[in-house]
């Protein structure tokens, strides 16, 4: 695959970084593009990752090898009708989207068949925005590769390595069997954390206890339903036949559970509770392909000024890259105050060795 001139359209958090990857890993490549707003590529400019300073047009994007389609699905699908007439039959298509079908059945009508390959980076941040955008994002994070039927194998393969050098890890699947997955591993729990938070709000009082007294069962079930509203708006409206499958399949095995509960039985109860442990247990087991992506350590910390800057001071001196750091105010079921999360394990592991020299007490779950 040939990487001499690259095009971005579309350049927030997933974009911007992917940029920010391909320009460390190729240097001499020409990397161009254009985004909803002006200021987006004059910061983009600024940063030294693309060349170009003000919007472009479609057809500044006619001499691409590879363009990258980073705006939400719709635009994306938008742009790829706005693109055929314009790009080399060599050129290669590919998006960022986290749902699959509706942006393949437009590269299916529209004939590009043998020039999309859909891409899934399955990393992010709660904050959105060029200004944001970090390579590291990508690191050991899965990036899941949708071809089509008539895409060539060498072009995958090529993808594929390509995923490799941004520090990925490269999964291709069907694009319907992506979407169902994600629907379930993403989309769905996204519904249930806002029906969630919604229910709890509906039934507190006006003294709101519940909110007050909200622990770390209830955030962490809800801790997604701060998400954009809008782009989960889009990702419902593009897998939203997935999603309503799936809701039918939960409200039933929810079912199951409620019926559960109405005829306790101890043991029945315990042993639905121990399979979910087991499950979940095993996302975290190390070298396992499901293994948690959080590296994350809690501290005790003293309601002293200037502790977490002494923290920060620490770690950064030691060249230790912090992802995030905020302080636990319930901790209910958990030890610790300071919660700290790293990019990477080794990070992890040098800042545990590094602030326990400090006498810090740490704690790791």
């Amino acid at each position: 695959m040939k990487l001499d001139k690259i095009g971005f359209i579309g350049l927030g958090l997933i974009g911007g970084s992917i940029a920010m990857k391909l320009k460390e890993l190729h240097p001499n490549a020409q990397i161009i593009a254009t985004a909803h707003s002006q200021s987006t590529i004059e910061t983009a400019h600024k940063m030294g990752i693309i060349e170009n300073d003000s919007l472009l047009s479609i057809d500044r994007f006619a001499s691409c090898d590879l363009i990258f389609l980073c705006a939400p699905v719709e635009k994306n699908i938008e742009y790829l009708t706005k693109l055929k007439p314009v790009i080399q039959p060599d050129c290669i298509i590919t998006d960022v989207g986290s749902t699959k079908a509706t942006i393949h059945e437009k590269v299916n009508e529209l004939g590009l068949n043998r020039q999309f390959i859909g891409g899934h980076p399955m990393t992010g941040s709660e904050k959105t925005g060029i200004a944001y955008a970090n390579p590291l994002f990508l690191e050991n994070a899965y990036y899941i590769i949708t071809p089509t039927e008539q895409t060539a194998p060498v072009h995958v393969q090529q993808y594929v390595e390509m995923v490799r050098s941004f520090g990925s890890i490269p999964l291709v699947l069907d694009s319907q069997k992506h979407d169902r997955a994600t629907a379930a591993i993403s989309h769905l729990p996204h519904m249930i954390a806002f029906s969630l938070a919604n229910f709890v709000e509906s039934i507190d009082d006006d003294d709101e206890i519940m909110r007050t007294i909200a622990a770390g069962s209830f955030r962490d079930m809800t801790r997604v339903a701060a998400s954009s509203p809008a782009m989960w708006e889009s990702i419902a409206s593009t897998n939203r036949s997935q999603i309503i499958r799936l809701m039918d399949e939960y409200i039933a095995f929810f079912n199951d559970l409620k019926e559960k509960m109405v005829h306790y039985d101890a043991k029945e109860i315990t042993d639905y509770f121990e399979n979910a442990k087991n499950y979940r247990d095993s996302l975290n087991l190390p070298g396992k392909p499901g293994k948690s992506m959080v590296h994350e350590i809690f501290l005790d910390l003293n309601d002293e000024a200037g502790k977490i800057a002494n923290i920060a001071t620490i770690l950064a001196y030691h060249q230790v890259n912090i992802k995030n750091i905020g302080i636990i105010h319930n901790r209910e079921f958990e030890e610790g105050v300071l919660r700290i999360e790293f990019y990477e394990e080794q990070a992890k592991e040098r800042a545990i060795l590094l602030l326990k020299g400090h006498n810090f007490v740490i704690h790791v779950r």
